[in-house]
């Protein structure tokens, strides 16, 4: 899968050299190639931005140095997405359908933003990863890549996204390792039984409760079953606290 990033600070990308991305990039799976949008400032001094028309605080960068930038590696098969507060925020139903692309250019915005006909003229979607701003569309960048990249066949191990956070709807059941006993406290005895049925079951019980406590808002969008439904009912006399 390819990635082309649209910015004025691709130093920043650095940090995508390492870890799991770095290797899927050693091995060919992604491809995540930097355009730098000043290399194609026409100004002597390499200015990318202006005042905006109307009035008002800070810079806005330019359509046409973007655009010039964009028909470097323009593709009529890529998605174009801009990295903006006003998008959709991502969620993992979009990480998914994002990596059914092939290649995808995403646009980094910085200052103020960018001239709007340069969105209304190339920019396919607006996404945002969360409602707050940001000084640059560089982090929501690497956001996106990191998330989409996950599911590119290959970086990582078969199954290692079909039990996760957000997989089903709900999040992911508590996960423990060596030691057995850490400060007194010892892992739960169903996991060490090797009764497998038995695992599964009180995962999804545990699952379910990290849902209820800590993002009940997620519940009212999953099919539950009625085993499921027992379970939240039991919880919510359990501990004294609404369902969702």
């Amino acid at each position: 899968m390819r990635f082309d990033v649209l910015t004025l600070f691709p130093e920043m990308f650095e940090a995508m050299k390492q870890s799991i991305i770095g290797k899927a990039k050693e091995k060919q799976l992604i491809d995540i190639n930097l355009i730098n949008i000043r290399d194609f400032s026409k100004d002597k001094h390499k200015k990318v931005d202006d005042t905006p028309y109307g009035g008002g605080a800070g810079m806005v960068m330019q359509a046409d140095v973007i655009y010039d930038a964009y028909k470097s590696i323009k593709d009529k098969n890529a998605k174009v997405i801009y990295m903006s507060p006003q998008g959709k925020v991502l969620n993992q139903k979009k990480v998914e359908e994002l990596s059914k692309e092939g290649h995808l250019i995403l646009l980094c915005g910085h200052y103020e933003g960018v001239d709007q006909r340069i969105i209304d003229k190339i920019v396919d979607e607006e996404i945002s990863i969360g409602d707050y701003v940001l000084t640059g569309g560089e982090i929501p960048a690497m956001v996106l890549i990191d998330s989409v990249s996950r599911y590119v066949d290959g970086v990582l191990s078969e199954g290692s996204t079909s039990e996760e956070s957000f997989s089903h709807g709900i999040l992911e059941y508590p996960q423990y390792t060596r030691p057995e006993t850490f400060e007194g406290v010892k892992v739960p005895e169903i996991l060490l039984s090797g009764h497998h049925e038995n695992i599964n079951k009180w995962r999804r019980c545990q699952a379910l409760k990290n849902t209820y406590f800590k993002r009940p808002e997620l519940l009212e969008n999953v099919e539950l079953s009625e085993e499921d439904k027992k379970y939240l009912q039991s919880a919510e006399l359990q501990f004294k606290a609404p369902l969702a």
